[in-house]
Order: structure tokens, then C-alpha cells, then sequence
């Protein structure tokens, strides 16, 4: 998540200045074949290529939103996360005390189970993000590309590359708790059910009693449920249907724009020179300067299609890099840092020690 105004203008140069450098490539061949070579007839007519260009506007628009909708909702998701972590904290905190037990715990034992509670809760947080940045098929081509791979290593940081899963979850469970999930599939889904578990336990010694325990469960029940939704935009991508036919369209439009601009640009550079030899200038200079910038006016086109070009390609660019709100790109939902915010707020509510300090991103982007 970038969290500045305004994305650089440099940075976004720097980003897709290889797809500059091509687009002007593609607009200087059909220049050269048709005022070079004199192949006057290699151009579209700009009519047919007007629609196009509408029509594969309006695709790339309908990317963007659907991509911006998935964003959006893992955005919520994990707002969800926070608010319902707390929820449990708070739980967790004032539910379990000696009201209804026949054999009451010390108040150092009843705060170790608290902290073990919120602890777990922490290990679950953990897989959970690690688990949605793991890669997938539709995801490869994107961190891949030679720009984001540059971009990644310069700009930013995602914490799970740096850290192993099993490294930053272990102090929050005990030996057996560790093995046990380590030997299932979907930790975060083994730690709800351990949760789950460590609850009826409670349950039975009377430190929580039947409601208490219905509600506690209810709100495990939301985190499953939070879990779920996540996953479902992880491991559903954009449909590639679309995605492919998106690309396609655009790179059409993209080799066909010149082909429609440069008679119209001949047409100009025509009309200045009309002008120029039936009237006259106060110097002859400008006059003439003029008459040399019409005949090669056709010229000016290059710069003009591959900006047009360039305008078409990255917003087609950000909707592919927006689609997956999760895989750790810099417009991503920064779940790394809203884990670590939960983790600090909730062992701050149970007094704990040893609290990890917040992330420390650079270049005004948070993951």
C-alpha cells in the first residue's frame, strides 16, 4: 500500500520505461515504411480504429473496477480481522475467571491461559498471512517481470520473504501445539481448531461457563469465516478469459495506433505548408522553418502514438498488478503490517511483555 498524495511520477517512468522504449520502437517502423519508403497506402483509416480504441477502453475499465472490487473487499476482510481480534481479546481477557468453577486457578495461572489464548491467536494471524503470500500460477507472470522484480528489490520489503513461516510462529506455541499443526496442510485452519479445542477444555474445568463459551465460539465460527474469504480471493484468480483477451485487445490497438495517426499528421504538416507558401511571414526564416516542420510533420506522430499507447498499456498494467490483493506488490492490502498492529494492540490489552515493535517500511510503502 502506497501511502503518499501522489504515486512518483519517476517511479511510474521508471517502472514501464522498457514499454517506452518499445512503444516508440512500434510507432517508428510504419513512419519509416510510409515517408521513407513511400508506402503511402500502409495506414488504417481512423474510423474503424476509433471504435477499437472505445471498445478496448471500456474492457480495460471493466478490469480495473473488477480488479479494485477485489481489493477492496480483502481490504474490508482484514478490517473485519482487526475488529473481531480485539473482540476476542476482550473475551478471552474478562470471560475466563473462577465464577464458576469448583477447583479455582491462581491468578497467575488464569493470566498464563489469557496469554496463551491471545498468543494462539497471534500464531494464527501469522499463518494466515503467510499462507495468503504464497504464490500462485496467475500470480508468477506478474512478480516475474523483469520491471517488478527490479521494483521489489529496490523499493520495498515483504516481511514473509525474509523470514521463515516456522521461525516467526514458534514463540507463540508450545512444542506439541508447533508439531501438530506443522503436520497438517492449512495451519490457520489447525490453529482455530486448536483453539477450539483448548476452549471445551475450559469448558470443562468451569472457567468459562456455557454462554460464555457460545459466544467464544461464535466469534472462532467469524474467524473461519474471515479466513474463508481471504482464501477465496487468494485462490480464485481474475478470470483468464478475460485477462487474456484484455491483453490481447490493447496490444491490437497498440500495433494498429500508428498505422491510424500518421496520415492524419501528413494531413497537418500538408496544411501547414499551403498555408505558409500563400502567406507571408515578417522573417523568411520562420517562414521556411515552418515549411520543414510541415513536410516532416508526419514525424511527430511516433511521440504522439506511443503516448497514446503508453496511457492504454498501464492502465491495462495496473489492473493485472491490482487483481491479486494479497501476493506482496506495493499497491497490495499491507497485511504484514496489519498483523503486526493487531499482535501490538491486543498484548497491550493483556499487559503482556516482550511486545514486538511496529515495521519500518521505506519509500512510503507499507506491506
Amino acid at each position: 500500500m502506497y501511502t503518499r498524495r501522489i504515486f512518483p511520477i519517476r517511479g511510474v517512468i521508471s517502472w514501464t520505461r522498457r514499454y517506452i522504449f518499445l512503444f516508440l520502437l512500434v510507432a517508428t517502423v510504419p513512419v519509416f515504411l510510409f515517408e521513407v519508403l513511400r508506402w503511402k497506402w500502409l495506414h488504417v483509416p481512423w474510423l474503424p480504429l476509433g471504435v477499437l480504441g472505445t471498445a478496448v477502453a471500456f474492457i480495460v475499465s471493466f478490469k480495473n473496477n473488477a480488479s479494485y472490487d477485489r481489493l477492496w473487499e480483502a481490504r474490508k476482510i482484514w478490517g473485519g480481522i482487526v475488529n473481531t481480534s480485539r473482540t476476542w481479546t476482550i473475551m478471552v481477557k474478562d470471560f475466563i475467571t473462577n465464577d464458576h468453577t469448583r477447583e479455582p486457578v491462581s491468578e497467575e495461572k488464569r493470566k498464563a491461559i489469557i496469554r496463551e489464548l491471545v498468543h494462539r491467536h497471534v500464531a494464527w494471524l501469522t499463518a494466515l498471512r503467510y499462507q495468503l503470500r504464497q504464490d500462485k500460477p496467475w500470480e508468477m507472470h506478474i512478480k516475474n517481470t523483469k520491471s517488478n522484480k527490479e521494483f521489489r528489490a529496490n523499493r520495498y520489503m515483504v516481511p514473509e520473504d525474509h523470514e521463515e513461516l516456522e521461525a516467526a510462529i514458534k514463540p507463540y506455541l508450545n512444542e506439541e501445539e508447533f508439531n501438530e499443526v506443522f503436520a497438517k496442510g492449512n495451519r490457520a485452519s489447525q490453529l482455530l481448531g486448536v483453539q477450539s479445542r483448548r476452549l471445551r477444555e475450559l469448558l470443562q474445568q468451569g472457567l468459562i461457563e456455557d454462554f460464555r463459551h457460545m459466544e467464544m465460539a461464535n466469534v472462532l465460527k467469524e474467524f473461519y469465516t474471515l479466513q474463508g474469504k481471504s482464501e477465496r480471493i487468494k485462490n480464485f484468480p481474475y478470470p483468464r478469459q478475460f485477462a487474456t483477451l484484455n491483453y490481447m485487445f490493447v496490444w491490437i490497438f497498440i500495433l494498429l495506433l500508428p498505422f491510424g495517426i500518421m496520415e492524419g499528421f501528413q494531413t497537418i504538416g500538408e496544411e501547414i505548408v499551403e498555408y505558409m507558401n500563400e502567406n507571408e511571414t515578417y522573417w523568411e526564416w520562420t517562414r521556411q522553418l515552418q515549411i520543414n516542420i510541415g513536410k516532416h510533420f508526419v514525424w511527430f506522430s511516433i511521440p504522439f502514438s506511443a503516448l497514446l499507447a503508453w496511457v492504454f498499456h498501464t492502465m491495462e498494467a495496473i489492473g493485472e498488478n491490482t487483481e491479486n490483493p494479497f501476493e506482496g506488490g506495493p499497491n497490495d492490502v499491507p497485511i504484514s503490517d496489519l498483523s503486526r498492529g493487531i499482535e501490538i494492540d491486543i498484548r497491550q490489552m493483556i499487559d503482556d511483555e516482550d511486545i514486538p515493535a511496529p515495521y519500518e517500511w521505506k519509500n512510503h510503502i507499507v506491506m
